[in-house]
């Protein structure tokens, strides 16, 4: 704990090497453009060539259940979602150009 002004404040040390999100953002894939009727199973399909996939999703709206055009790709390890991401970036899936980035959290 730490006193400014009278105020106390906590502050929490986060290991950086042990941390799962630290360690895994760049074998995240952010995909975006993608067509509406792109589901899980294309969108695996399609980048599964590159290397070990831990988690596939594609966001749907919460109501309609219809997909936003957007989903997340993991791979087991960052050479792998770097070889994704520049060869998949601007190709065409289901009649789409796709954007691929490194995801991040904003």
């Amino acid at each position: 704990m730490q006193s400014l002004n009278g105020a106390f404040r906590l502050f929490r040390t986060i290991p950086l090497a042990g941390s799962l999100s630290v360690r895994n953002s760049c074998s995240k894939l952010f995909v975006g453009g993608l067509s509406y009727d792109t589901n899980e199973t294309v969108l695996k399909d399609a980048f599964e060539e590159h290397g070990e996939i831990i988690e596939v999703r594609v966001i749907c709206h919460h109501v309609s259940g219809k997909s936003r055009g957007y989903g997340f790709v993991r791979f087991a390890s960052e050479a792998a979602a770097d070889a994704a991401l520049k060869e998949m970036h601007s190709q065409v899936l289901d009649g789409r150009n796709i954007r691929v980035e490194y995801a991040h959290k904003g």
